[in-house]
């Protein structure tokens, strides 16, 4: 089977690519001897994350409880949640999870680490914990070196969880300084910060300019995409992510209606403002999106495409795509391997 007899829209990965970047990520890192611990939130097949584990990855990121239960299941041996759980019944499936592997969770806040605690002590498994440092990215953590040493002395005090560092998203400008005024006070009390943990695809290759980080999350950067590619982190050749759409409307000369609209690819802008890109087409401009329709200016395009062919797009953002397929079919050169499902899709809680 080939591409061409997939019916459209249809997810598509090139694993030659795939493959080819979880090398390229894994040398840098070894290289540099950093951690590396890629985040599954964009692929979520347990198929991949055991191709960048058997890599060399340390291990893989998570972001809900139903996407580590899914990993968990498929024997991958060490996840960490990079997710603030809250609520009892997450607690309890996140004690379920530390049965199954090596576990580890961020918290912010001594309610949520309480909450850790009281779910491992009741189940009798142990859970590792990471203190979520704001750096910069205005999203959950900390605010101050103090409120981290506070809560990280809690940890070691408190029964069933594990203290095992720090983490941040993304790693920027202001991480360094902080983390290390974080760990030289913690190591003042004695308590070592085995795990300094960033993130972050579009500066992966600056990971080593933070030194005080020895572990870096990264997901986009196995398949790539459109906004990817703008911060020049990567090139259109290493998006293996691509989705098979047909052109099912040409209203007027400089219109082309194509199957793919927001259900299929959501409707992320890219920063010029329009959706999803054509390598093959590439003066066509997908300018909006509805549930099911993608609405194509091709006025720039001297022989626009009539209605019926086929035509490849790159996702403005691989992660959501992701999230919107049941099945993506796997394949070298434009051969199917595999049509497999995608477990940890919808996995929102």
């Amino acid at each position: 089977m080939t591409l061409n007899d997939l019916d459209t829209p249809f997810l598509t990965a090139d694993l030659d690519v795939v493959e080819r970047n979880i090398a390229r990520y894994q040398a840098y890192f070894d290289q540099h001897g950093i951690r590396a611990r890629p985040h599954i939130k964009t692929h979520k097949l347990p198929v991949l994350a055991w191709k960048q584990v058997r890599a060399g990855a340390v291990g893989i990121a998570c972001q809900k409880v139903g996407e580590a239960e899914v990993m968990a299941q498929a024997g991958l041996p060490d996840i960490f949640i990079a997710y603030n759980i809250v609520g009892e019944q997450k607690l309890d499936r996140l004690a379920g999870v530390a049965r199954q592997c090596a576990l580890s969770v961020a918290f912010d806040s001594e309610f949520t680490l309480r909450g850790y605690s009281r779910a491992a002590v009741k189940a009798g498994v142990p859970i590792g914990v990471l203190v979520e440092v704001d750096t910069g990215g205005k999203r959950a953590g900390v605010q101050t070196a103090d409120e981290a040493v506070s809560l990280a002395r809690l940890a070691t005090e408190l029964p069933g969880v594990d203290f095992r560092g720090l983490m941040t998203y993304p790693t920027a400008e202001q991480t360094a300084p902080l983390f290390e005024t974080i760990v030289s006070m913690l190591e003042w009390d004695g308590i070592p910060v085995p795990v300094r943990s960033g993130g972050g695809s579009p500066r992966q290759w600056r990971a080593h300019e933070t030194p005080v980080c020895n572990e870096h999350r990264a997901g986009t950067n196995l398949y790539c995409d459109r906004n990817l590619v703008a911060t020049g982190a990567y090139g259109w050749e290493d998006c293996a992510l691509r989705v098979i759409t047909t052109v099912v409307s040409r209203p007027t000369r400089d219109r082309m209606i194509i199957d793919c609209g927001s259900k299929t690819t959501t409707n992320d802008p890219h920063r010029t403002g329009d959706f999803h890109y054509f390598p093959d087409l590439p003066d066509a401009r997908v300018e909006r999106m509805s549930e099911e329709h993608g609405h194509c200016d091709v006025s720039r395009v001297e022989a626009p495409p009539a209605v019926g062919e086929r035509l490849t797009l790159i996702p403005n953002h691989a992660c959501g795509t992701t999230n919107m397929h049941d099945w993506v079919a796997l394949h070298r050169g434009g051969q199917v391997e595999a049509i497999v499902p995608i477990p940890a899709r919808g996995k929102i809680r």
